[in-house]
């Protein structure tokens, strides 16, 4: 369940072997759903989204100490339905909001009012690339960070803009739903095909969809993937469809690392039904972006798939995305969870980098990391993932490798930029993701990440 959380954002967010031919598609090319055989319904998940207007603040407001201004935007205090994550959009995704957005809360059954919080505003950074499908679908919407603030029921926002506010503010509030039932920790990965008979009536096709792509990884509707010896990985490797090359490159060291233990959709209870069908892939995986998801620090690792249904619904259901925005998400305790759907040893194209989504992966730690130090098991599990993932398309976690800008504010598009193969989002776009203390470990995990695929 989900505990009260107040958190201050800051954020302003090679070739050794080549990859199997079986894990690669054609660049942004979208796929449809795969046939499988059916799951039983999954069960009900009641996360929800209350959008809420925002209204001017007039002189009463402020006489009682509010600070946002004459132009300033926001609600006094009220009652709400229980939520756990809060954000502010607005109606023109190109449309930056220029001020500050302070919300507090109310714990829920009657709590004290949380202190005035900040919520990040510059998240323009995050998202699909602007020439793709995603980057110009009509939903899109102009979006703050999510900030986590735990379990609530009462809430108050204002809205002060250095120039004119963005038209349409609204205050979204995020009930993630209560979490899936677990399977025992040492047991097999779950699948629901054990049910009884009489809850076996088949699934949406959207999470059938979802499981199918994992399918030679783990069993069909598992909710996580298990880990593998390096041994093991490699020899699955070789098992896919046309994965052994031809030639000198037949007979290179497999740089692969040990495949980690990844939490599935499933697992996290993700509402297939919410994304768009389908998945949209690129060609390769070149580099890793490293990100901190800026909603604060205050949670329990059992909390951890709480705070991603409250994102990836964010994500989608406010942003206006297709999908959860990062391939793969991290908890402060080193486990590592699946992110956007398209299958977890595929490229999928995600919507983290603003401008190099292409060839590329998103790597999210749940947290704030630029005063705070990350926990090691975070860096640890950054450095596992990237040295598996990475490994499978030849890529030395401490080499480097070329993009191709889509745009965005450091480089131009069309610029080709040398990036380090794990490299921090502010690598790629002036934000201060993945928080300075965060990114001061990238190179650790660079040097873990190569040991772990068998490096000198």
């Amino acid at each position: 369940m989900r505990a009260s959380l107040a958190s201050s954002i800051a954020v302003t967010c090679a070739a050794v072997l080549a990859l199997p031919v079986s894990l690669t598609a054609p660049a942004a090319a979208t796929a449809p759903p795969a046939a499988a055989p059916a799951l039983p319904p999954a069960p009900e998940l009641p996360g929800s989204t209350q959008s809420l207007p925002l209204e001017p603040l007039g002189a009463a407001t402020r006489a009682l100490g509010d600070t946002a201004g004459p132009d300033g935007q926001g609600l006094t205090r009220r009652d709400v339905r229980p939520f756990s994550l809060v954000g502010v959009v607005w109606d023109d995704p190109r449309a930056p909001l220029h001020g500050t957005v302070q919300v507090r809360t109310r714990a829920t059954g009657g709590g004290a009012w949380s202190e005035w919080q900040d919520v990040e505003t510059h998240n323009e950074e995050h998202g699909a690339d602007p020439d793709t499908a995603e980057g110009s679908a009509r939903a899109l919407r102009g979006s703050t960070a999510p900030l986590w603030v735990g379990d609530s029921d009462g809430v108050e926002i204002r809205v002060r803009g250095e120039e004119p506010l963005p038209a349409g503010l609204r205050l979204e509030l995020v009930d993630p739903g209560e979490d899936p039932a677990a399977a025992p920790e040492g047991t097999a990965p779950r699948v629901r095909g054990v049910m009884a008979p009489a809850d076996r009536a088949g699934a949406s096709a959207a999470e059938g969809a979802a499981s199918a792509v994992n399918a030679r990884l783990a069993p069909y509707g598992a909710t996580w993937i298990p880990a593998l010896s390096k041994e093991e990985t490699e020899r699955e490797a070789r098992a896919l469809p046309q994965a052994a090359p031809a030639g000198p490159a037949a007979a290179a060291k497999p740089y692969i690392g040990p495949r980690p233990k990844i939490i599935t959709r499933k697992g996290w209870g993700a509402d297939e039904r919410i994304r768009e069908k389908g998945f949209v892939y690129t060609k390769t995986i070149k580099a890793a972006f490293v990100h901190h998801s800026a909603t604060g620090n205050n949670y329990s690792c059992k909390q951890a798939p709480s705070v991603l249904r409250s994102i990836y619904r964010y994500h989608v259901k406010s942003s206006g995305w297709r999908d959860l925005g990062y391939n793969f998400a991290v908890d402060k305790c080193g486990n590592i969870y699946e992110g956007r759907a398209g299958g977890v040893a595929k490229p999928v194209m995600g919507a983290h980098t603003l401008g190099f989504n292409t060839n590329s992966m998103g790597i999210a730690v749940l947290g704030t990391f630029s005063r705070s130090a990350p926990p090691a098991a975070a860096v640890t599990a950054i450095a596992r993932l990237t040295a598996w993932k990475l490994g499978l398309h030849g890529v030395n976690p401490k080499g480097t490798s070329y993009l191709i800008s889509g745009g965005g504010n450091l480089y131009k598009k069309g610029k080709k930029v040398r990036f380090n193969a794990i490299a921090g989002h502010r690598d790629g776009f002036a934000t201060d993701c993945p928080g300075g203390r965060l990114y001061n470990k990238l190179g650790t995990a660079r040097t873990s990440s190569a040991k772990y695929q068998g490096r000198s």
